[in-house]
């Protein structure tokens, strides 16, 4: 079960870490990615990890800000939000599966899902 945390209400320009972690898969096989979505609106992709090594990718509004990371022995996949902006308020999902290079931005290509958790940037 994925399962997503560290979420919780910040002032504009802070900084939050969400955590990503596994009970049943071994992450490190997987590629891993970070969504959001705010209320009725789509699912939008934030960042990815992908397996082995593969690299990491972001999407233009949060490079530079953001940064996703793995810690293999912890079986945990971070995402790092700096200079933290009110447009960045959204529930976090992230989600993990078998996802080729160029589906890595694509919400149907991941197979498992976390719960989601709540960032809230707001002065």
């Amino acid at each position: 079960q994925l399962q997503a945390c560290g979420g919780g209400l910040v002032q504009p320009g802070g900084s939050l870490r969400l955590s990503c972690a596994d009970s049943g898969r071994t992450l490190y096989r997987y590629t891993v990615g970070w969504f959001r979505q705010v209320s009725a609106k789509e699912r939008e992709f934030v960042a990815a990890s992908r397996r082995s090594g593969g690299g990491t990718y972001y999407a233009d509004a949060v490079k530079g800000r953001f940064t996703i990371s793995r810690d293999n022995a912890k079986n945990t996949v971070y995402l790092q939000m700096n200079s933290l902006k009110p447009e960045d308020t959204a529930v976090y999902y992230c989600a993990a599966g078998e996802v080729i290079l160029s589906a890595l931005r694509d919400v149907d290509a991941y197979r498992y899902w976390g719960q989601g958790t709540q960032v809230t940037v707001s002065s």
